[in-house]
């Protein structure tokens, strides 16, 4: 199985470990640490030297509660960071939901759009979608999430009932509106969006039941990184878990990611590469 980016065909018959570049003040994880460019520029390579073979940069947060970022903001944030990432000889993704974001990270060498609302926001009733961006590109990668409401409310009401086939139905869909415009199959990924307006037991069950997903042909990305249903199984108490330090994450994060490579996932996006990195060579080992 491969993945046909702008300027790379990923090969997946090995997970791929995508790097998380939030050049952001207000990230839910690591707000802050990359907010200015030489910052941002110096953990893409950091990112590469832990091994990393994708790298993903996005200029506003998506955490729970976040509020929008105008659209020049983000365009300053992100714009000079990838300008350097794409020259460093890997897959760049940007993460990113606004259509405009999407075309000039691709006019800038972009391989890869990696939209939280699965291509369908517009600015306007009837105006430019991501899905518009991507069909015309013509060979740029997308993933394509799973994300119940929107992120300043996703998690005050979350899904109701069994999640998966709610996930498996609304990928399913947008996977097949994009190639309804001419994407090829091979440009497309999906992830399930865990923690994207869903409760704790839910994004478990999505991961205990992640093999379902493989049905719809696409490869897998998923996130898991630092999330705070890792916190909630992980500490004795809710108060303990909502003062749970980002780094005390890692392990959980890196045992989640394992557990979504060994159930199918060929892309992990994660915080910790070099700890993720890691284990999935334990991981390969044992199944070789």
């Amino acid at each position: 199985m491969h993945w046909q980016t702008s300027r790379f065909l990923v090969d997946l018959r090995s997970p791929q470990v995508m790097g998380i570049v939030n050049v952001t003040p207000d990230s839910f994880s690591d707000g802050g640490a990359c907010a200015s460019r030489d910052a941002a520029l110096a953990h893409c390579e950091q990112l590469l030297n832990d091994g990393a073979t994708i790298l993903d940069i996005g200029g506003e947060s998506t955490r729970p509660g976040a509020a929008p970022l105008p659209l020049s903001e983000e365009l300053q944030r992100v714009l000079p960071v990838l300008r350097h990432a794409v020259t460093l000889g890997v897959p760049v993704s940007v993460d990113t939901y606004k259509p405009q974001v999407m075309q000039a990270a691709l006019d800038a060498g972009a391989d890869i759009v990696n939209d939280v609302w699965a291509l369908r926001w517009s600015d306007t009733p009837g105006g430019l979608t991501g899905r518009d961006v991507v069909a015309r590109h013509g060979s740029c990668g997308v993933c394509l999430m799973h994300m119940h409401g929107e992120p300043a409310t996703m998690q005050v009401s979350p899904m109701d009932g069994d999640v998966l086939p709610q996930v498996l139905a609304f990928l399913q869909a947008q996977a097949q509106g994009l190639r309804s415009v001419g994407v090829d199959a091979a440009r497309i990924c999906i992830d399930p969006g865990i923690g994207f307006g869903k409760t704790v037991a839910q994004n478990f069950s999505l991961l205990a039941r992640q093999s379902e997903l493989l049905a719809l042909g696409y490869p897998l990305l998923v996130g898991w990184s630092r999330k705070s249903s890792l916190a909630a199984v992980t500490q004795r108490s809710l108060a303990a878990a909502a003062s749970l330090d980002m780094l005390d994450r890692m392990v959980p994060s890196v045992a989640a990611a394992v557990l979504a490579v060994e159930r199918g996932a060929r892309i992990v996006r994660v915080h910790d590469v070099k700890q993720t990195v890691q284990a999935l060579a334990v991981l390969a080992a044992m199944q070789a």
